[in-house]
């Protein structure tokens, strides 16, 4: 015996198969967009003062926080920070970089065949920093002269017009980092292991000390300088915690930013 079956029937039959398919291939990618619940977040740091928020990896937090060390060291300007910054964002994206055009490597993509030195103290950035700011304090009014061409007095580059776009991004994150900005610095970082690993903070004192010289707190500005240098070398050296000025960072995900109390002071950095 043969089944008959209506238009009508065949149609409905259609339209829900059709249904069940769009629904099953919704599913598919509402799941896959999903966030995976045991999925740890990447390391990463955050900056933010009244000119706006920037994100940064850890890598690049610590490259900003030492040109913002040396040229505490050095007595230089908040101007000059900005015109090194500008610079190695455009040159390296403020990475500490193995190659380049030619021999250029490091932050500032300095070359060892123009006398900047050898290829194993161009990938410290300690010196690489030390090494742009002795050629920027040479070049004449550049404190008042346009940051590209500050900029390109000692870089010398093919495209000197570069620098000058990232003039915004720099100020905010030297702003951040030299302590003029209060608690501007927040990183997070997963903690392997259990118990966590004991923090290194003698090493993390001495790593500072390359770049600043003299630890001693002597203004609350050079204060918040050394608290995010600390937060922002809290991964490489196993920190949880910074306290200063009566605020603490803690690496914890689910804190936003640095949080009020505690009993540090304005006289030292607290590491642990």
């Amino acid at each position: 015996m043969r089944l008959r079956f209506s238009h009508g029937v065949i149609t409905i039959a259609i339209i829900v198969v059709v249904l069940a398919v769009g629904v099953s291939v919704g599913l598919y990618f509402l799941l896959k967009r999903a966030p995976d619940p045991l999925a740890v977040p990447e390391a990463n740091c955050t900056v933010r003062t009244p000119e706006g928020a920037r994100s940064l990896d850890p890598e690049q937090a610590q490259i900003s926080a030492t040109i913002a060390a040396v040229a505490a060291r050095r007595k230089l300007p908040e101007r000059a920070v900005v015109i090194a910054y500008a610079t190695a964002l455009q040159e390296s994206k403020l990475y500490n970089v193995r190659y380049g055009d030619r021999d250029s490597v490091g932050v500032f993509q300095q070359r060892e065949s123009q006398g900047w030195g050898a290829k194993k103290q161009l990938l410290d950035p300690v010196y690489a920093t030390n090494k742009f700011f002795a050629a920027l304090v040479k070049v004449k009014d550049y404190l008042k002269i346009p940051l590209a061409e500050a900029a390109q007095a000692v870089q010398r580059s093919a495209g000197g017009y570069a620098y000058a776009p990232h003039e915004e991004e720099a100020k905010l994150l030297a702003a951040a980092f030299t302590g003029r900005v209060p608690q501007a610095v927040h990183c997070w970082y997963p903690q392997d292991g259990t118990p966590a690993p004991r923090p290194r903070t003698a090493e993390a004192r001495k790593q500072l000390g390359r770049a600043l010289g003299s630890m001693a707190i002597t203004t609350k500005k050079r204060g918040w300088l050394v608290a995010a240098w600390s937060v922002a070398h809290a991964e490489k050296y196993a920190l949880s915690r910074v306290g200063y000025g009566g605020a603490t960072w803690s690496n914890d995900l689910q804190l936003e930013g640095w949080q009020s109390g505690g009993k540090a002071s304005d006289r030292r950095v607290e590491l642990s």
